[in-house]
């Protein structure tokens, strides 16, 4: 077997070494011909030349020194012929016995201006020659160069090549029986490794090779091994990036911990949680240090049960609700519930519940009061009726205005509220507001003032732009004393413009700004509920605003006045081809 797997390489490689050597032979022999051929030309083409040159610059040239100084200068014939033919200098032969070259190619081509070639035997000298023409005033100079010089030197190339190539023959075949001897052992060994492979011990893999020597017996036991593996691996290869991806997408938290408590997988959310994520085959302590999570690891590993608990992770400030369940091998795999969410829209709910209750509560039992004290009057007393009737329709407008605020603040959070985004320029959003609330101010003694304008163009819903300016102008006038001003205006801020109302009034202390645009917040209730507010204008203001893409802010000194601010998108080149496509249609 050895010898025959030997003898087969040794022939194969001794194929190879021969085809590429012929190969390469014919392929270098050509190429090198032709560019033994081409350079010969190129060169006689630039001597031709420099020989019509100097035949050209000398005023009384002397065409029988010339040709011979030539000729000896390229190593080749130099020929000069008149404009009919005849040879006027050679530097081979007496010029007198040469024939007329009129019929030449190379000639013809020359007196027509250009560059004449052939290849031709002699018939003065009976060589083959390549012959080279260049136009001269009154004829032409002729070069011509003997091909027997490129045939030797081919002969003596050919000769050394063919030397070179048996040795390089006779090497290759001295490596190449090297080559098959180390091949067949190592080839021996890999039948002897492969029925190990194909035992469970997976190391290798081979392609099958149709023979009968010792590389179909590793073909075969390592295909047999390798087609098997396969499957077996790409079916749990699948099933585990499935998996993964199934995780990975989750909006909870998961991962795996082992039976000695370290992390073993953690899917992406889990990772988003704990920055600067968990550190695999670490403890699960150093990611999670809750006492109740770990416990619920704890006992899902031990007692092989589904444990569910309630956790407050500290570091993350959130609570989570913890599935943890036990893993075949040991360990256990938690799911954590994000829970913050859920309890902040109940909070949320709760005291959105509390808040509106709260606020009803006192209009309802005004209402309910004066509304039985009137039935218990005697009739007849006309002026206390219409005080009570009075304070009774006050007390409906309250809860008029808070249940109309109430769904207006619905339908923006909710989004059910349509808005008509469109170009606006900023001064008709401030003309608009100073003109709605000028005869308001001047009827309370307050002096409105538009100090700074814009011609800048804004992405906005006018109408509900408006909504917002009648909250915070409202607020401004309602809080200010007789005799203040409020200023309302527009700057550019971080391309954005940046509309306020500001007001040298009282004034917010500064622990209040926070919370103003929550709902029902309120910083001196007494006086807001005497005013008629219903505590939700400010909320209404934030979230029309960041439907718009904006934002708001309140700045205010104690003493010395309120400022609230909010900033709109300016209007883009799109919106503005659009609107003008509108206009035009």
């Amino acid at each position: 077997m050895k010898t025959q797997i030997f003898f087969k390489l040794l022939a194969f490689f001794l194929i190879v070494i021969a085809a590429a050597t012929l190969t390469l032979d014919l392929a270098i022999r050509k190429s090198w011909e032709r560019s033994l051929y081409q350079s010969t030309e190129g060169s006689l083409r630039r001597e031709t030349l420099m020989l019509a040159n100097r035949v050209r610059g000398d005023a009384h040239p002397d065409y029988v020194a010339i040709a011979r100084e030539a000729g000896e200068a390229s190593d080749a014939r130099a020929t000069i012929i008149d404009q009919q033919g005849h040879v006027l200098a050679d530097s081979s032969a007496d010029p007198t016995e040469m024939e007329n070259h009129a019929t030449r190619p190379e000639f013809i081509k020359a007196l027509r201006g250009e560059i004449g070639e052939d290849s031709r035997w002699s018939h003065t000298l009976g060589i083959q020659f390549l012959y080279v023409a260049a136009p001269i005033p009154g004829g032409a100079v002729r070069l011509a160069y003997p091909l027997g010089s490129i045939a030797a030197v081919r002969k003596r190339v050919w000769g050394n090549l063919f030397w070179a190539t048996l040795l390089a023959m006779a090497v290759a075949t001295v490596l190449a029986g090297i080559a098959a001897q180390g091949i067949s052992r190592r080839l021996k060994a890999i039948v002897g490794f492969a029925h190990r492979v194909a035992q469970g011990d997976l190391t290798a893999r081979i392609d099958e090779r149709r023979s009968s020597d010792e590389i179909a017996a590793v073909a075969t036991a390592l295909d047999k091994t390798a087609r098997r593996l396969e499957e077996s691996f790409e079916a749990i290869e699948t099933s585990h990036e499935e998996l993964e991806a199934v995780l990975n997408s989750m909006q909870e938290a998961v991962i795996a911990i082992s039976g000695d408590g370290r992390a073993l997988w953690a899917n992406r959310k889990m990772n988003e949680l704990a920055p600067p994520g968990v550190r695999l085959n670490a403890p699960i302590v150093e990611t999670v240090r809750d006492p109740d999570f770990l416990r619920a690891i704890e006992l899902a590993a031990k007692d092989k049960q589904v444990q569910t608990t309630r956790v407050n992770w500290s570091a993350v400030r959130r609570a989570f609700s913890v599935t943890a369940a036990p893993m075949p091998n040991g360990g256990a795999v938690a799911v954590l519930y994000d829970l913050s969410e859920v309890e902040r829209l109940e909070k949320t709910r709760r005291d959105f519940i509390a808040n509106v209750s709260h606020e009803l509560r006192t209009p309802l039992t005004s209402i309910q009061g004066y509304t039985e004290t009137l039935l218990d009057a005697p009739p007849g007393d006309s002026s206390m009726t219409h005080e009570f009737l009075e304070i009774i329709r006050k007390n409906a407008a309250r809860m008029s205005r808070l249940t109309e605020d109430l769904l207006t603040l619905a339908r923006v959070e909710s989004g059910e509220q349509n808005f008509r985004f469109h170009p606006v320029a900023a001064s008709t959003l401030l003309q608009n507001a100073y003109e709605t609330f000028a005869e308001v101010a001047r009827a309370r003694d307050v002096e409105m003032t538009i100090e700074s304008n814009s011609e800048q163009l804004v992405q906005a819903d006018e109408d509900a732009i408006q909504q917002v300016f009648a909250n915070l102008i409202d607020n401004a006038i309602k809080y200010s004393s007789a005799g203040a001003q409020v200023f309302l205006g527009v700057r550019t801020v971080d391309s954005t413009l940046e509309f306020y109302v500001r007001d040298n009034g009282q004034g917010i202390p500064s622990e209040h700004l926070p919370r103003l645009f929550e709902r029902f917040y309120r910083v001196d209730k007494a006086r807001s509920r005497e005013s008629g507010g219903t505590g939700l204008g400010l909320a209404i203001v934030k979230h029309i605003i960041r439907v718009h893409g904006g934002s708001v802010r309140a700045e205010s000194l104690l003493g010395y006045g309120s400022e609230f601010s909010f900033r709109l998108p300016l209007a883009t080149k799109g919106a503005l081809v659009e609107e003008v496509e509108k206009a035009t249609s």
